[in-house]
């Protein structure tokens, strides 16, 4: 079996250690790949340094996210990967994690993405982005079986960040790789989206875990991002099986029912930011509705070249 791990790093020195040091000390025989997108910190040498045995991909750019995952994913496809994991470089594994996803996947290959349970990076609490993940709406009875002790070995749900994924063979021959289009954050969003598109399904697995170091922005910061707000819009659009042209149109819907009441409640900088993310997801409709379209099919790991770079 062939298990490729796909970390993107950027300016990441602090993190390494932990992050790769963790995965050359796991249970399961592993083809580490470092994407770096530019860093100026000294990543790079570091990980040369460190830990020669993982292959350094420098990409000279910051390529963002999903692009910099579409190189490792494109290299562990064409080597035949039964299994990809990606890791955030803020993240790390137990020594069982990537063994036990795997374990889980090949008893219910139904399930295209794998998840462990997210903790912080000092293990004392769930990470906050992943408990919105396991809310009972969004991932049914996880909570309550694990105040019960009645843990069942997956549970179904239709998000989980990708700060650690494991893909399998399956999902990544039907759904491909990351849409370029966005640069950071919408691209697992999307991705999700597409999964669930193609009749696979997302499974988080609660018997084991992954550390992950970072802090959080309040989400009223998130109402006055314009790029985080045009993601959004973006993902809106894309979603499937819906068509384009009834995406747009509750988009246009939903934007000016919050531009209205944001209007009435005097939130001006809030109103201010949705209105121009608003109009730049409309300057750039036909771009989007063409990747839509593309990644409608099987076995897209990449944009065309003309469509290739991500947001403005």
């Amino acid at each position: 079996m062939k298990t490729y791990v796909i970390v993107v790093t950027y300016n990441g020195v602090h993190w390494l250690e932990k992050c790769f040091g963790s995965l050359v000390n796991t249970n399961t025989p592993l083809k580490i790949l470092a994407i770096d997108n530019a860093s100026t910190d000294g990543t790079p040498e570091q990980i040369k340094k460190q830990f020669p045995q993982v292959e350094l991909i420098e990409t000279g750019a910051n390529l963002g996210f999903g692009k910099a995952n579409n190189i490792g994913l494109i290299k562990a496809m064409e080597n035949s990967a039964d299994y990809v994991f990606l890791l955030n470089q803020d993240a790390w594994v137990e020594p069982d994690t990537i063994e036990k996803l795997i374990e889980v996947n090949q008893n219910r290959p139904e399930f295209g993405i794998l998840s462990p349970i997210h903790m912080n990076g000092q293990g004392t609490a769930l990470d906050i982005n992943f408990a919105f993940c396991i809310r009972p709406s969004g991932c049914p009875n996880l909570i309550s079986d694990i105040i019960t002790k009645n843990l069942n070995a997956v549970y179904e749900t239709r998000y989980v960040n990708a700060a650690a994924w494991l893909l399998s063979n399956k999902c990544l021959t039907k759904v491909g790789g990351f849409d370029p289009i966005f640069p950071h954050y919408g691209e697992d969003d999307d991705y999700l989206n597409r999964t669930l598109y193609h009749g696979l399904k997302i499974g988080i697995v609660p018997h084991t875990r992954i550390y992950h170091d970072r802090v959080c922005k309040p989400f009223n910061q998130f109402e006055l991002d314009q790029k985080r707000l045009l993601i959004s819009n973006i993902v809106q659009l894309k979603a499937y099986p819906n068509s384009f042209k009834f995406n747009v149109l509750m988009l246009i819907k939903d934007q000016i029912d919050l531009l209205t009441s944001l209007l009435l409640l005097r939130e001006t900088g809030k109103f201010n930011a949705r209105l121009k993310a608003l109009i730049k997801t409309l300057l750039m409709i036909n771009r989007i509705k063409k990747a839509k379209e593309y990644f409608s099919n099987e076995y897209t790991i990449i944009l065309p070249p003309e469509n290739n770079d991500p947001l403005p």
